[in-house]
């Protein structure tokens, strides 16, 4: 990419989305172009179709979805499929009918099987069930993958596919059902230090081991994804790329880790009559890092950033 390449980052003001304009910004970047939801609907082909034939960007990173936590899978299954796979079918053809010279698709962890070996490598792909309770957002993704590879083996594109680990950051979603578990924690010990609850009760034992990301982090392994990796004349259509830290850290631990930084000073209890989930969910990272490739910000640290951002934006009051 040239500093002065016309670059769409869709879902410019999701987590990731906002991450991508500050990192790209930051490497220079002069021309970058972001729509919000008011101001253009990707589910709607026509709008995105004429977006494209307007502003005819040269890179497009896709980071626009319908996101959210168990309880939103669990209530809005449909909508999960139906949002995901309509904005992906519509940005994708959309990049090669206006000829972007480059696509990065993002997907998540979730598209690998419940019962996947761990850590989860690429090639696990399409190799087991999916876990129940995000299957619709999980096949819409896995849909993005299928078809970026589909249209780089039709037409000779080069659009690239990378699965993300649990991200966390600034801009993110801390509402009380609908948000993950890092913001959700975030979220709980906040309020219970306001309020001066004595105690705040975790689900489960703590024992599962989870993986996480600083939407940073994220968004400079996509820039440099979209600048070194290129799948084009690849007659599988290219392999998708894990994007996550390659470093696990118990509930237990991250429970604490946020008490500690919110500064909560009551007791931190976990509810052995509630389901831990899956006891481990850790993704191989190893092609990546064989790239050239590694995370910079270490948990605590982000995780302090993000309670500033909390903070500061009112995170509490959305």
């Amino acid at each position: 990419m040239d500093l002065n390449s016309k670059i769409y980052v869709a879902g410019h003001k999701g987590l990731v989305g906002s991450a991508l304009v500050r990192i790209l910004e930051q490497e220079g970047f002069t021309n970058i172009i972001g729509k919000s939801r008011t101001e253009l609907d990707l589910t709607d082909q026509g709008k995105v179709s004429s977006f494209f034939e307007k502003e005819k960007p040269d890179y497009v990173f896709l980071a626009a979805a319908k996101v959210g936590g168990i309880h939103a899978n669990n209530s809005f299954p449909a909508e999960f499929i139906f949002s995901n796979i309509q904005i992906q079918n519509n940005i994708i053809d959309a990049c090669y009918r206006y000829q972007a010279k480059k696509l990065v698709f993002l997907g998540s962890s979730c598209i690998y099987p419940k019962f996947a070996k761990q850590p989860m490598d690429e090639g696990q792909l399409l190799d087991g069930k999916l876990e129940p309770t995000n299957e619709p957002y999980a096949v819409a993704k896995i849909a993005g993958i299928i078809m970026c590879q589909s249209y780089n083996r039709q037409y000779g594109t080069n659009y690239i596919s990378v699965m993300p680990t649990n991200l966390y950051g600034p801009g993110d979603n801390y509402h009380p059902q609908n948000s993950h578990v890092l913001p959700a924690l975030i979220r709980r010990f906040h309020e219970a230090k306001v309020t001066e609850t004595p105690e705040v009760v975790v689900w489960g034992t703590g024992k599962p081991l989870r993986e996480f990301l600083y939407s940073d982090d994220m968004a400079r392994a996509c820039v440099y994804l979209m600048k070194n990796y290129n799948v084009s004349g690849d007659p599988k259509g290219g392999e998708h790329v894990n994007v996550g830290s390659g470093i696990e850290v118990s509930i237990k631990e991250l429970a604490e880790t946020v008490k500690d930084v919110v500064g909560y000073p009551g007791k931190l209890t976990f509810d052995l009559t509630k389901p831990d989930g899956t006891p481990r969910k850790l993704l191989d990272v190893s092609k990546l890092h064989q790239m050239g490739w590694k995370h910079q910000v270490e948990l605590r640290e982000g995780i302090k950033v993000a309670y500033d951002d909390f903070i500061r934006t009112g995170g509490a009051e959305r």
